[in-house]
């Protein structure tokens, strides 16, 4: 959904390519360019470390604005983009005014979009690539659906056209800028961002060589649906709702119980499959307070950790996983909120079904019928917002490289929806020709896109403590791509302070990433901090 995320510096070579291009057009004369639905609104060479980020911009979409007086010079060209009468698609091309790598990165969106990633093209620029951002089509914070009532091309330009209309624009772009089409291009991004990372290679295979799809909500329908059922679970009976004063007891029973599981006791669960936690060993004895729950609250975190199910008993979408209660990206903030009502999966499934499955403002959550709303949802909706197909061959015939991976913490999107999405592909495939194309890494500890317990720093943001693809699983993807060199195991570290933390960040932490199913499993000596001391085996 939302990326919580501020960028620092990362100085990166001109990787395969060497950073020299044919002669093009001037930057300022881009504004003639002329392609089609599109008008270019400004055609500006930005002068190193000029370029301020919209004051009004969403905190995680800018960063630090200071961040910005490291930019080389660059290229920013804005456009208005109508393939329908009812679209006005917001998109920026930035492209490096010199030492240009050859390559073209386009940014995604969390949540309902409305914003570009303004922290994510600053990134891009200062690793000389060519980047794009969209607005999707409409102007609005990540959380606000409010746009979509009654605008349905609005609705098909968030869902995938927007992003496809960006990547072409942008090619073009870049094209007339250089003399010189890029010679790769990559997608890369998180939650809403995963959806349409794999949107990109099942719907517009020929858009992406290589695509980094983080904590997908690819199925939009069953995880907003879910949503719907924890709103349900939580707050229907007011003596339902489990407030953030009880997290810490139910993140310290959680531990209590399946900490050890994997051989260590390290404030991590490792596979929280393995983690048959009983909310009932909790039930209050002497009276309600903070370090129990009631038995209202016990039935509803049994559903919680269950997910949602219709009333046949058939599973709408995997529920949540014991271990990822606790911290800023926990419980408190996308399943519980400070109050009723007032949680970010609150938000988008309020928002999801009053503005785009009924389209009534006034809908209330609390009359509808799970049943119902699943099957209106997925009629209406299930071939616009969901990218779930598991065939990919146009993708991988083209010889295109996808790497998914998703925090087991996470408490926004179930992590078990990405190994179902993995292993579809698998059964779809088969398992030879999947792996000649994609990867998935479960991180433990790691929340929703980042923080968490555990190492969630490894490249996943285009920036890592080291600069190398086995520290680094975007440069591993480029390596993927360009040189045919599948991934293995990838490094992630903790870092002090915020993240994710580029070169010279402080690691406390180092643990291994294993291509799925592998585990990290620690060999019985050494620093438990140190990456070393562990080696991927099978589960």
């Amino acid at each position: 959904m939302i990326r919580f995320a501020v960028v620092f510096f990362l100085a990166v070579s001109c990787g395969f390519f060497p950073c020299i291009h044919a002669a093009g057009q001037p930057c300022e004369q881009l504004a003639q360019l002329a392609l089609p639905n599109t008008k270019i609104t400004s055609a500006q060479t930005i002068a190193a470390g000029a370029f301020s980020p919209p004051p009004a911009g969403s905190p995680w979409l800018i960063g630090d604005p200071s961040f910005y007086k490291q930019l080389p010079a660059f290229c920013r060209v804005t456009a208005d983009d109508k393939p329908t009468p009812d679209s006005d698609i917001k998109i920026e091309v930035w492209m490096p005014a010199s030492g240009w790598n050859g390559k073209f990165r386009g940014q995604g969106n969390g949540g309902f979009a409305g914003e570009m990633d303004y922290r994510a093209l600053a990134l891009a620029i200062l690793q000389r690539y060519a980047s794009a951002a969209t607005d999707t089509g409409h102007a609005a914070s990540g959380t606000d659906a409010t746009w979509a009532l009654g605008y349905p091309e609005k609705i098909i330009d968030y869902a995938h056209r927007a992003i496809h209309e960006m990547t072409s624009l942008s090619k073009a772009t870049v094209k007339a800028f250089y003399g010189d089409a890029p010679k790769r291009s990559y997608f890369a991004s998180c939650s809403n961002g995963g959806r349409q990372a794999l949107m990109e290679a099942q719907r517009y295979p020929e858009d992406y060589d290589g695509i980094l799809a983080g904590a997908p909500a690819n199925y939009w329908t069953h995880l907003l649906s879910s949503a719907l059922w924890d709103a349900q679970a939580t707050t229907l009976d007011p003596e339902s709702y489990v407030p953030p004063s009880k997290i810490p007891a139910i993140a310290h029973a959680v531990l209590a119980a399946c900490d050890a599981k994997d051989g260590l006791k390290d404030g991590i669960v490792n596979d929280p499959r393995q983690c048959h936690f009983d909310p009932a060993t909790m039930l209050c004895k002497q009276g309600n307070s903070d370090s129990c729950l009631t038995t209202p609250q016990v039935t509803a975190l049994k559903k919680l950790y269950e997910g949602a199910h219709d009333s046949k008993g058939k599973q709408i979408f995997p529920g949540f996983v014991p271990g990822g209660e606790q911290g800023p990206g926990g419980w408190g903030t996308w399943i519980t909120g400070n109050a009723p009502g007032e949680a970010l999966l609150f938000a988008f499934g309020n928002g999801f079904f009053r503005n785009m499955v009924y389209e009534q403002a006034d809908w209330d959550y609390k009359r509808a019928k799970l049943d119902d709303a699943v099957a209106a949802a997925d009629q209406k909706f299930a071939a616009v917002l969901n990218s779930t197909e598991p065939n990919m061959k146009a993708f991988q015939a083209r010889g295109g490289k996808l790497i998914l991976y998703h925090g087991w913490s996470d408490a926004g999107i179930s992590p078990l929806n990405s190994i179902n999405y993995y292993e579809s592909v698998l059964a779809t495939m088969g398992k030879q020709q999947a792996d000649s194309f994609v990867r998935l890494y479960m991180v433990p500890g790691m929340q929703h896109c980042a923080g968490g317990p555990g190492p969630d720093v490894f490249g996943e943001f285009g920036i890592s403590p080291v600069n190398d693809p086995q520290h680094h699983i975007y440069l591993a993807l480029e390596e993927w791509t360009e040189k045919g060199t599948a991934p293995s195991t990838v490094i992630a570290s903790k870092t002090e302070g915020q993240i994710p933390a580029g070169p010279g960040a402080k690691v406390k932490m180092t643990r291994p990433l294993c291509p799925y199913p592998q585990q990290a499993k620690y060999k019985g000596s050494g620093d438990l901090n140190d990456a070393a001391s562990f080696a991927c085996d099978k589960p």
